[in-house]
């Protein structure tokens, strides 16, 4: 599907002065890098609650950025004043603080080389901008939604809202790249609440975060109405459910679960930069250590996972990273095998040995991010994802394969420890699934493991038509902390003898 172009009201914007200035007093103070990065991003916020908008708020971040290598540290400034002036005398000051890092830098910092890319434009899929439809028609769709979930007998309050961004950016370096992206993404939601006898729950939509526009909400590509229809009765049945009694399940996990156990224990686990310890102050390290790479035993061998910033609709895609490197998909995990890692230039230069997609040593894949002009890129995430078997059963053969376990649907809470290898994880709804069949909801579960026990338990993944692509707006990480998106694709999968805990007796303990 065709996207529009790139917002005039960006291109109008006096980014290619500016950059052309920074960088060139950056070569003029004898950088050995630099780069020169302009962002404008627009965020809008819609909320609901009981039929009554409880805010709209709209916010937007602009500015620029440079980044300079000089006398092998790293130097960063920002500014927001939109002058060349302004502009040369912002690189002036990332070379002064390279000259000060330097004094500091045990090691030298070197990046991994990437081709030249001469003013390219690239643009996310998507046919309608969020941002260009009324606010007031945005919020008569989530006050419909709250009135018609609370509808039901079992909803005493109901909430909606909308989260949106457009985000746009110029980058240009020294060695002759310029690029100019925009992208678009949405979070739709809604979430109903009720009490029992002796239990207050909620149940919420499943419906994934995506890298598209309005049309998300309008197209039938996802059944909003028939989720708002089921929301009601599905709450009404877990709050009457009986609480799951503690043991050794087989696990059928719907997508929309599985996402957040793939983004805990195998994103984060195989991010670079924290398998070699660079984390290690803030959000731990990773088990997943270098000395690992191709044989560390993930999973069992139906598990196949990539990182992937290309594949449509996806919250990390992008045509070309924060450091100008056009981006790929590669392999992390083959046959339950761990063969790869994310990297940025920094951290593919440190370990040129890794191979690239398109087979040359030495080439990040394209992880760097920022999340605002007024920040560093650092490495993050990819869209990682599970791959589904070619002819892989459907979510029913995998139930019917089970004749004691539960079936997981939706995500809730969670926990992991600093390596990403110990974690807890509940879900929306849990079934008891006997002999083949579904036999109701059971509450207070959560499933149990260490990420490669979990892994390595898994019997089956489903078919193509079960694969669906979830994730998050929220992913946090760095110091100063920045928020980043991104999507993680998995199929219905079946896993054997888990630990399940009843989180009601545990919370006792």
């Amino acid at each position: 599907m065709s996207a529009p172009g790139v917002d005039p009201t960006f291109t109008a914007l006096p980014y290619r002065r500016l950059g052309d200035a920074a960088l060139t007093r950056a070569r003029e103070l004898g950088v050995s890098h630099a780069d020169f990065r302009f962002e404008r991003v627009r965020y809008q916020h819609l909320g609901v609650r009981d039929g009554v908008l409880q805010g709209a708020s709209d916010q937007e971040d602009l500015g620029f950025a440079v980044r300079v290598i000089h006398r092998g540290a790293w130097g960063f400034a920002s500014g927001v004043v939109l002058t060349p002036e302004e502009a040369a005398r912002v690189a002036e000051t990332a070379v002064q603080v390279a000259l000060l890092a330097a004094e500091m830098t045990s090691t030298p910092v070197e990046i991994a080389p990437e081709p030249v890319y001469d003013d390219v434009t690239w643009v996310s899929s998507y046919v309608t901008n969020p941002l260009d439809v009324p606010v007031a028609e945005k919020a008569a769709l989530l006050i419909d939604w709250t009135d018609r979930l609370r509808t039901g007998a079992a909803v005493d309050h109901a909430s909606a809202y909308l989260q949106q961004v457009q985000e746009n950016k110029y980058y240009a370096d020294l060695h002759g790249t310029r690029t100019t992206q925009q992208r678009v993404r949405m979070q739709p939601g809604f979430e109903a609440m009720g009490a029992g006898a002796d239990t207050f729950d909620s149940m919420a939509s499943i419906a994934p975060p995506v890298g598209r526009g309005w049309e998300y909400l309008t197209d039938g590509s996802y059944d909003w109405d028939g989720e708002i229809e089921q929301v009601p009765e599905l709450l009404a049945e877990k709050l009457k459910a009986p609480s799951v009694e503690a043991g050794s399940y087989d696990l059928v996990i719907d997508p929309s679960n599985l996402w957040l156990t793939i983004h805990e224990s195998v994103g984060h686990a195989t991010e670079l930069d924290r398998a070699l310890g660079y984390e290690a102050n803030y959000a731990g390290t990773s088990f997943a250590t270098y000395d690992k790479l191709g044989k560390l035993q993930y999973g069992s061998p139906v598990m196949n996972v990539t990182g992937d910033r290309t594949v449509e609709h996806g919250l990390a895609s992008i045509g070309y990273d924060d450091e100008g490197v056009r981006t790929q998909s590669w392999d992390i995990v083959r046959d339950g095998v761990l063969v790869g890692y994310q990297l940025d230039r920094a951290m593919a230069h440190l370990k040129p040995e890794l191979t690239a997609p398109d087979g040359g040593p030495g080439r990040s894949n394209g992880c760097a991010y920022a999340d605002s002009p007024g920040h560093i890129p650092i490495q993050r995430m990819a869209n990682v994802s599970l791959q589904p078997a070619e002819d892989g059963p459907s979510t029913e053969e995998l139930i019917g394969r089970v004749d004691d376990g539960l079936y997981i649907v939706g995500d809730k809470s969670w926990s992991i420890d600093m390596q990403r290898f110990n974690f807890q994880f509940t879900g929306q709804r849990f079934y008891r699934i006997a002999n083949g069949e579904l036999v109701g909801q059971v509450r207070g579960a959560a499933y149990q493991a260490t990420t490669t026990e979990f892994w390595g338990s898994m019997e089956a993944v489903g078919g193509p038509e079960t694969w669906v692509l979830g994730g998050a707006f929220n992913c946090g990480k760095a110091q100063p902390g920045q928020v980043a998106s991104v999507s993680h694709g998995c199929p219905t999968s079946l896993f054997r003898g888990v630990r399940i805990l009843n989180t009601t007796d545990e919370a006792g303990h």
